[in-house]
């Protein structure tokens, strides 16, 4: 569905009528930007003023003659900037939930002014004095906690952003930054190009034999969108892509779509691996200037894990008993197969359909039955509950709230006890050509308190790709889906709920191997019993979902966890040897990861989660670039911390006070592995995470993680 954002009118009378939203108060309900107001041509005029007025603020605190201190100069640096931050927060959240050529216009011309502003501000060499001086005194200024910490995390961005390079240096460095700026476009646009490009259009229903009827009525529904009638189309979206692996009894149907996806972004216009060079060769360059052996050493450096070591010590006690769990998935596969008489040996686009007659075989469990029992309304209200009964918190919708996309949902997210506002929360979760693939968190307006008493709420969104109603059946979701969307929940209630009073350590700014804790324990209610009764009901008949169905996906819990956790494991060893690049001239990149799968002695029927072209977490930003790995650091200490909920009751309310405040409320205020401790009362047991996925802990020597904290 396309957004509902038109071009500015040309009629030089109506031009004339229209006021920039970015450039007044929004005067809209708990401030949610008037997305029916904002025109393209809105944003760059709102950008350009923005950055105008954030250089006159860092130009303020330059010449300020009184001597530096926190006031005058941190909390200054983390004042700066409010109104570029209003107009970024917006643009670059649309134009990743509902993106078009103009969106993509602006984003090549706004993107990299925006990126050059950045680093000129943190290579100012008069202002890194300013920050130096408070840096070297702090200990004199009488700070709390937060603020002392808030002073070291300042000095070490602007040492990290080069501040202490010379003027020839800084400029090597801007001009890197421009390009990767460049290049991440580059890698995101083409990645949405190919994945909108493909299709598989079925003529014949034969051909659609083990596909469920919900699948297949929305294949045709998207047939008929694109005028194919009377056809099938599939897509290279998950809730499309997916099924066809899962259950197509036509093997020829399943390697054209495994194909199509492990190909995407891999050849013609959209070919992202010359990208991913430049990616890589700008990479090594900026490690190099500032002083680190590589990439990879650069981006641990500044997270809980601290070295590259660290991170790969812990894949690799995951990776053994991994693997060794799926070579006996592939051998049990190959038996049923045989069996089946298939007459077949088990390839890659096999391994989703014999995982799922392996797992009907085993358990009796189907998974388009369970999937009545999860009408996507009653996932959300599941989770809405859930945080009521841990946290205290209720959700409203706002149905006349603004909203960018007709599908989107607004809440008011309060305080059960006292009726304060805390939040407002949105989520968006169906698939369309302008959203890119995957599930995230964003904001649209953060959280703050400042000491003169002004503060403000945050405004937080999840966004999915799920299953879609078809027909007359509403959206029923996967079991995969579910979990996803507490994962998501997750960080949103990270968001929401935060009481850090500083801007740089509100909600989810904490380090990135800590950021999926709050989502990834939130997983671990979906399959909770005492969870599913109160949620999990069928879309027909509004019964509660059955004991004998439950005690069914309790078996089945760790059934095909050798697959998702090699592909998962082998994506992130990828990333960090991606990371390790000294001479990035000339890399192959299909090459290069064979080269790696190889020496992992990756088991030939199963692939990297993402292969290099559409790696967008490590390659269309740098946000998880040499730490993909944090979702298996968060998940030793998400495994852990469920298992202290388990001893104590999963919605015992002194356990979840514990976690809210130490975790959830606490943001980036303090080191990431002492607000665990709190919460825990000791550090994290690796073997938590090999239980919880039903892996051998004696493959490898089970010792605890050596997590040395965080900054």
């Amino acid at each position: 569905m396309a957004l509902s954002i038109a071009v500015a009118p040309t009629i030089p009378t109506m031009a004339a009528e229209h006021s920039n939203p970015f450039l007044q108060p929004y005067n809209t309900v708990y401030d949610i930007p008037p997305f029916e107001s904002i025109t393209y041509a809105d944003y760059m005029p709102a950008f350009e003023q923005g950055l105008k007025e954030r250089n006159q603020e860092i130009d303020a605190i330059v010449k300020n003659r009184a001597t530096p201190d926190f006031e005058n100069t941190i909390l200054a640096l983390e004042q700066s900037g409010q109104l570029l931050n209003k107009v970024m927060l917006v643009f670059s959240s649309l134009n990743e939930t509902d993106s078009s050529p103009e969106m993509e216009a602006l984003a090549e011309k706004i993107m990299p002014m925006y990126s050059q502003s950045s680093d000129e501000i943190m290579m100012n060499p008069s202002l890194f004095n300013k920050v130096k001086q408070v840096y070297d005194r702090r200990k004199e200024f009488n700070l709390s906690a937060p603020e002392l910490r808030a002073v070291e995390q300042t000095y070490k961005q602007f040492v990290r952003s080069g501040a202490l390079l010379n003027d020839a240096d800084k400029q090597q460095l801007m001009k890197i930054n421009t390009d990767l700026t460049d290049l991440y476009l580059k890698f995101n646009r083409n990645l949405l190009n190919d994945t909108n490009a493909f299709t598989i259009v079925v003529n014949d229903a034969s051909e659609l034999s083990g596909i469920p009827a919900g699948n297949v009525a929305m294949a045709a529904d998207e047939a008929n969108a694109r005028g194919f009638n009377g056809k099938w189309v599939f897509t290279l979206h998950a809730p499309s892509r997916l099924p066809v692996l899962q259950y197509a009894d036509n093997r020829a149907l399943r390697q054209k779509m495994y194909e199509g996806y492990t190909n995407l972004a891999s050849q013609g216009e959209n070919d992202n691996k010359p990208v991913i060079n430049s990616i890589l060769k700008a990479r090594a360059q900026k490690a190099k200037l500032l002083g680190f052996e590589n990439f990879a050493a650069y981006q641990t450096d500044n997270v809980m894990a601290k070295t590259v070591d660290n991170a790969e010590d812990l894949l690799l006690k995951i990776w053994h008993p991994a693997i060794k769990r799926a070579n006996e998935e592939v051998k049990e596969m190959q038996a049923l197969a045989d069996r089946m008489g298939d007459n077949i040996t088990i390839q890659p686009w096999d391994y989703y359909y014999y995982a799922e007659k392996l797992r009907l075989d085993k358990y009796n469990i189907n998974e388009d039955q369970v999937r009545a029992y999860f009408p996507l309304e009653n996932v959300r209200q599941g989770i809405f509950n859930m945080a009521q009964k841990l946290y205290g918190v209720t959700f409203t919708e706002l149905p006349d709230a603004p909203k960018y996309n007709p599908e989107v949902k607004v809440y008011d997210v309060k305080d059960a006890n006292t009726g304060e506002h805390l939040a407002v929360f949105m989520t968006d979760y169906f698939p369309r050509a302008s959203k890119r693939q995957g599930a995230w968190m964003s904001e649209f307006q953060g959280a703050f308190s400042d000491p003169d008493g002004s503060s403000q709420r945050p405004i937080v969104y999840n966004v999915g790709n799920f299953t879609k109603p078809a027909g007359d059946t509403p959206s029923l979701l996967t079991l995969d889906e579910v979990e996803t969307m507490f994962h998501e929940f997750g960080h949103g209630l990270h968001g929401m709920l935060t009481k850090a009073k500083l801007r740089s350590q509100a909600g989810t700014n904490v380090d990135r191997d800590f950021v999926e804790l709050p989502s990834q324990i939130h997983e671990h209610w979906a399959m909770e019993p005492e969870m599913l009764k109160s949620y999990a009901r069928h879309y027909k008949t509004g019964e509660a979902i059955p004991d004998s169905l439950i005690n069914k996906l309790l078996a089945a819990s760790t059934h095909n966890q050798g697959f998702a956790t090699t592909e998962l494991v082998g994506a992130a060893l990828l990333d960090l040897q991606y990371g390790k690049i000294t001479d990035a001239d000339n890399v192959d990149v299909a090459a290069f990861e064979a080269d790696v799968a190889q020496k992992l002695n990756m088991p030939k029927e199963i692939t990297f989660r993402y292969r290099s072209p559409y790696f967008r977490h490590i390659f269309g930003s740098d946000g998880y670039a040499a730490g993909y790995y944090t979702y298996l650091w968060a998940e030793v200490l998400d495994s852990d911390g469920f298992e202290h909920f388990k001893e104590t009751g999963i919605f015992d309310p002194a356990t979840a006070a514990s976690f809210k405040a130490n975790v959830l409320e606490a943001g980036g205020s303090a080191d990431p592995m002492e607000l665990y401790v709190k919460f825990r009362g000791r550090e994290p047991h690796v073997d938590a995470l090999l239980r919880n996925r039903g892996l051998d802990t004696t493959t490898e020597p089970s010792h605890d993680l050596p997590m040395p904290g965080g900054k």
